[in-house]
């Protein structure tokens, strides 16, 4: 007795072996071919390919390619992938150099500015190139003021009397109410050549406002614009001195003290000298002192006469001027 399967073969679809599943394409005999690989997204190479070029457009097209392969099934998805990493590294690294580039151009634009903008660097000043070394960069000498041996001078006389002040030190004020006047005479009468170098080393006692550099400045714009007038103004500014440890005059001050024909407002309020006025402390610091018999300057007042330094009392009037004149 049999069930009625023996026997029993299952159907086919006509044109199609048994044993392969349907909605596969078959050739004109009846066998299928398999599965035909997916079609390469055209955005997704173009992606890869622009990361090398074009970072953005690597990114754009990487993304619609991942967007067109997540609808259509098209294959490329790891290029898609890759040229938008790619792509955003590129970008990355742009603005990384842009940024650098940027820096690097602010900030050599503000040293350039810096440099220019320094005072004692414009036309007729000293650049300070190394302690106690100037580059002339302008003529040799504006009025009084010798800018390329870095002194003021006053008087053409046979004695050569080398001052070294700070206009800050309250005992350089001793010294010229002692002896200020005469030094004046001595230099009309044309017995001295008085060298007058103003210090800056006291900056530290202005509560940062430089004082000693702006009034040594000063000073040296009176001697180069009105030179006749230059003793006068030394005089004024150690009458007007402020104590150690204050601001100070202000610029606008210190322009008042002048008395000459010729107006310092624009020398002192740019800050013409400043930068000069230093370069000789530094020199005078640092030495050596060309023709004297020290090597270099420990503070201030000193007075040389002819090289030798003056060891008096500061404020003995005859003691300082027999040293001079029995040089």
């Amino acid at each position: 007795m049999t069930d009625g399967t023996e026997g029993y073969t299952a159907p086919t679809t006509a044109g199609q072996p048994s044993g392969y599943p349907t909605g596969y394409p078959t050739d004109p005999n009846g066998y299928q071919y398999g599965q035909a690989p997916a079609k390469v997204n055209v955005l997704a190479i173009v992606s890869l390919v622009s990361a090398f070029f074009v970072s953005l457009a690597a990114v754009i097209t990487g993304h619609i390619a991942l967007s067109q392969i997540k609808r259509t099934g098209e294959s490329g998805r790891g290029m898609a992938i890759a040229g938008v990493i790619l792509g955003y590294a590129g970008i990355l690294l742009t603005a990384i150099i842009v940024v650098m580039v940027l820096f690097f151009t602010a900030t050599l634009g503000l040293f350039l500015k810096s440099v220019t903008d320094l005072p004692g660097t414009g036309p007729g000043d000293i650049v300070a190139t190394a302690p106690g070394q100037t580059e002339q960069t302008g003529p040799a000498q504006v009025g009084a003021a010798n800018l390329q041996e870095g002194y003021l001078q006053a008087g053409t006389g046979a004695t050569v009397v080398d001052l070294y002040i700070d206009p800050m030190c309250p005992f350089c004020a001793q010294f010229e109410f002692a002896n200020g006047a005469t030094l004046a005479a001595l230099v009309e009468d044309n017995t001295i050549t008085l060298r007058l170098h103003s210090l800056t080393f006291l900056d530290q006692a202005s509560n940062g406002t430089e004082y000693s550099t702006r009034a040594s400045a000063a000073l040296t714009c009176q001697a180069a614009l009105n030179p006749d007038d230059l003793l006068d103004y030394v005089a004024v500014l150690f009458a007007n001195q402020p104590a150690e440890n204050t601001a100070g005059l202000t610029d606008s001050q210190l322009v008042e003290l002048s008395n000459g024909g010729q107006s310092i407002e624009d020398c002192v309020t740019t800050g013409e000298y400043r930068l000069w006025s230093q370069a000789n402390t530094e020199a005078a610091l640092t030495g050596p002192i060309p023709g004297a018999e020290v090597d270099s300057i420990r503070g201030t007042p000193t007075a040389l006469v002819d090289g030798v330094m003056y060891q008096g009392a500061v404020n003995d009037a005859q003691a300082f001027t027999d040293f001079v004149l029995n040089r």
